[in-house]
């Protein structure tokens, strides 16, 4: 049976005794190599920060900050932090001033760590706003101003070493704070208890191999990455390639990674992609691929019903090394499993990628649970679903919120349920049941053999005109299936019908353009012809035909910004800040219901 660890702390001093000569960190240089850091290497870099940090003052119950994207650095610092008896509360690069600001004054940090000078620069510009803060390290570059170098902390700690703290299970390990797409961000108390119940019950159910690698690109800042990729592979000896959402296809085939952990818009993008690629081969390379598309499909709906077919079987082999190897080389070769978080994925992409032979396990939790909650296993998967709770959680579904006998409020109950929000107790008080339980704000119902399904945000749920409830998010995951939509935002709250902001896949439209003789030079214009107006009608109401008719987006506006968090209308866990959206577009929103012309999604 695997070794249960209580702290992150006991977490690292396992791994490093145990696997200290395997790889664990990869990162690319300029050169294009790919520099690997040892378990080694990084345990003694981390007695060294802790050392450097203690010299600085950071003691029990104290917090340190990171404003920082994935590296090895990052995870240094954070594990330095908690062997210190100290909280870890980490901030994306792409998240504005004013919400560094926040965070930082919010949580009392003591010592931050920046990416680079230009953060601390920033940071220096508003000292004023966060009198906690009393030093800065800069990772990358020379640090100006008051502050010091990576290099130098490290150097200090060489000098005056410090011992590892007692810390318990109850200790708080870190604060992350939640992307706030309403209002200010909240705090989430997370305690070294609450991160150890998930990564044992990941030991339990979903055990790992020391040869196993990730392609890590979701950020370490929010839970799910952090969790399930930074301190479960640690658990297990394992390694990590360090990349990027926009390198990550570029650095798969030279990482080699196993498993790949990532959210549904990236899965779709890879669907996507495949797609695309066969179109553009066609002829017998794309029919090979379809036939072998389509009898893999066969195969997984089969497994559904707990049977085999010898024919289906003895093709999806000859397909496998014919098509889907060649597919599985450009992430690598190795390829094997790919876990799904952070929204439900389509089961159209879902499949489609099993199909490949990359089997996607699906899974829930939210930044209050550590994360997991739910997890398909091997043996036990169910394509839809997010699966089944993790040992030692429990999962109510509050239908009074609903009216309905099945649908209701996701209710969590376990040792991953988060300590609280940080200075917040009227939030507290929001969210937990009178026995303990964590109202997670996620609608969902439960099967006979206890899997779970996700039916979307409660606060993302609104009214039509005539009364029905909308949830947008499951309608948009549909209508991104289309290869000519790369973004979409669906809005009808008090109006008559749903209508949509739809961001092109503009390299893809311009081909088409161009291979149906028009001029693509000006966007705008070509957003605007006559003929693509059709051709995002026939897509839009083909992605819909399985949707309810009452929830058929009926207007679309083409938009030709991408959404990002730079732009403000993604969150860093990319989520859409439909706030965001609407105060941008809300002109165009407001001029569809105003024409009243429906163009898509009719009744027949």
């Amino acid at each position: 049976m695997a070794t249960q660890i209580s702290t992150l702390t006991e977490l690292l001093t396992n791994s490093v005794a145990n696997y200290s000569d395997n790889p664990l960190f990869g990162v690319r240089q300029a050169s294009g190599d790919w520099k690997w850091t040892s378990f080694g290497e990084f345990g003694e870099d981390v007695d060294k920060a802790r050392g450097g940090l203690a010299s600085l003052g950071v003691g029990h119950g104290d917090r340190v900050a990171a404003i920082s994207d994935n590296r090895v650095e990052w995870a240094v610092g954070a594990y330095a932090t908690y062997s210190l008896g100290a909280a870890w509360v980490p901030m994306y690069e792409a998240q504005t001033q004013k919400d560094w600001v926040f965070i930082l004054r919010d949580s009392g940090a003591k010592v931050l760590f920046a990416a680079t000078d230009g953060i601390r620069a920033q940071v220096e510009e508003v000292a004023a706003e966060i009198p906690d803060l009393q030093m800065i390290i800069v990772i990358d570059d020379p640090a100006g101003g008051d502050a010091i170098d990576y290099t130098e902390l490290l150097a200090r700690g060489a000098e005056n070493p410090a011992a590892v703290a007692m810390v318990t299970p109850e200790d708080l390990a870190g604060l992350i704070y939640t992307s706030g797409t309403t209002g200010d961000p909240k705090g989430v108390k997370l305690s070294h208890g609450n991160f150890s119940s998930n990564i044992n019950a990941v030991a339990e159910i979903f055990p790992l191999e020391e040869d196993d690698r990730s392609a890590s690109f979701l950020p370490w800042a929010h839970s799910f990455g952090q969790t399930v990729e930074l301190h479960v592979l640690i658990y297990f000896g394992a390694s990590t390639g360090l990349t990027t959402a926009a390198t990550l296809i570029r650095d798969m085939p030279e990482v080699k990674p196993t498993i790949l952990v990532s959210v549904p818009t990236v899965f779709n993008k890879v669907y996507d992609g495949l797609l695309k690629r066969m179109e553009a081969e066609g002829g017998i390379t794309q029919t090979m691929f379809n036939a072998a598309i389509s009898n893999g499909r066969k195969k997984i709906a089969l497994e559904k019903q707990g049977q085999q077919n010898w024919w289906v079987d003895l093709q999806d082999g000859l397909f496998d090394k014919i098509v889907f190897s060649k597919v599985r080389a450009a992430f690598g070769g190795r390829l094997r499993y790919a876990f799904s978080g952070g929204a439900a994925i389509s089961t159209e992409v879902a499949e489609f990628i099993s199909a490949v032979g990359i089997v996607v396990y699906e899974g829930y939790g939210l930044t209050e649970t550590s994360p997991i909650v739910t997890c398909n296993v091997k043996g036990a998967r169910r394509i839809g679903s997010v699966g089944r709770v993790i040992p030692d959680v429990t999962v109510t579904i509050d239908t009074d919120i609903t009216g309905d006998s099945e649908i209701g409020e996701i209710v969590v109950h376990g040792p991953n349920v988060m300590m609280g929000y940080y200075n917040l107790p009227e939030a507290d008080a929001e969210v937990f049941t009178p026995d303990g339980g964590f109202r997670t704000g996620d609608l969902g119902h439960v099967d006979d053999d206890g899997y779970l399904y996700i039916r979307g945000r409660i606060k993302e749920q609104y009214k039509l005109e005539n009364g029905k409830y909308v949830v947008p998010s499951p309608i948009e995951e549909q209508l991104q299936l289309s290869g000519f939509v790369s973004q979409v935002m669906v809005y009808g709250e008090q109006r008559p019908y749903n209508v949509a902001v739809v961001v092109p896949d503009i390299e893809y439209l311009e081909k088409w353009a161009s291979e149906n003789n028009m001029d693509a030079s000006d966007l705008d214009a070509l957003l605007a012809d006559e003929k693509v107006q059709e051709l995002f009608t026939t897509e839009l109401n083909r992605g819909q035909a399985s949707i309810k008719r009452y929830e058929r987006v009926r207007d679309f506006v083409l938009e030709p910004e991408e959404f990002t968090p730079e732009n403000g209308m993604l969150t860093p866990s990319l989520k859409i800040k439909r706030r965001a959206v609407m105060a941008k577009f809300g002109d165009e929103i407001d001029a569809m219901y105003e024409a009243d012309n429906p163009l898509i999604g009719r009744d027949e």
